[in-house]
């Protein structure tokens, strides 16, 4: 019992902090201005403009988590065979961007990509063509990769290392090319890693609006503008709950899919 009692802050503070405002948006997203029952806010993700900047974040997310798997998996494999610790410095170096606070990671790309920026400078410098990606779809997929991809890294190379060296010895005794083992041993062997770092990078990707609003210039609306729009400039909680209740399904799917696919926490526990 007195072990128990130990988790008592931490029950108070799951309830006060995640319950009771999950609790909130589900009331304001199924209720009216009047507090009279509507299923109209929920159903406003038809509009023509929700759903064009659903679609769009849906793209983009797509976009960059594809990326992040691509980038991360051989990095994974390559910090795996050289033997590093989980504790090593190597580690460590995806780790510490993850201390510096969000928003002044973004703000750096944003100082790097903008017409005068730094790597202007440098292309200007050495008398090459000057690239304009700042506020562009591009600079926003640059911004979520360079943001998530240490939670894609890491999940893999957590699952990677509790692969045994003996299952892949075993296929290249069989005759076992590379490729034939990247296919049938490493990626079926890594797929809770897989899937655990596809969620914790498409999730905040899709609900994002820091990243479009400083590298899209807030020309670039995805859904997660268009709700912090509806909390702050327009002051329509009830529209903006009945939109967030909308990616709540794709969070569900993703813990669902978590779930299915990593029951024991081999992606996620490190």
């Amino acid at each position: 019992m007195s072990r128990k009692m130990l988790a008592g802050p931490y029950i108070i503070w799951v309830v006060g902090f995640t319950v009771i405002p999950l609790l909130l948006i589900v009331y304001y997203g199924l209720t009216t201005a009047s507090g009279a029952f509507t299923l109209n806010n929920v159903t406003a993700i038809a509009q023509p403009e929700h759903a064009k900047a659903l679609g769009l974040a849906l793209l983009l997310s797509l976009i960059s988590t594809v990326v992040c798997l691509l980038l991360a998996f051989p990095l994974a494999m390559i910090l795996r065979n050289r033997g590093v610790g989980r504790g090593s410095f190597v580690v460590f170096l995806f780790i510490l961007p993850m201390w510096m606070n969000f928003l002044l990671r973004t703000l750096a790309w944003q100082t790097l990509l903008e017409k005068n920026g730094v790597i202007n400078g440098i292309l200007g410098f050495l008398h090459l063509p000057k690239i304009a990606i700042i506020n562009t779809p591009a600079a926003i997929v640059l911004g979520m990769v360079y943001n998530f991809l240490p939670f894609m890294v890491l999940p893999l190379y957590n699952v990677l290392c509790k692969i045994d060296d003996n299952t892949i010895n075993a296929a290249r005794d069989l005759g076992a090319n590379f490729f034939q083992t990247l296919i049938r041993v490493w990626i079926p062997l890594s797929v809770p890693g897989i899937i655990s770092g596809i969620t914790m990078v498409f999730v905040p990707a899709l609900t994002t609006f820091v990243i479009s609003n400083l590298l899209g210039g807030s020309k670039i609306l995805l859904i997660g503008n268009v709700i912090e729009q509806e909390f702050t400039r327009s002051s329509n909680w009830n529209l903006g709950s009945g939109l967030s209740l909308v990616l709540m399904v794709f969070i569900l799917i993703s813990m669902m899919l978590v779930e299915k696919y990593d029951k024991n926490g081999e992606g996620t526990a490190f």
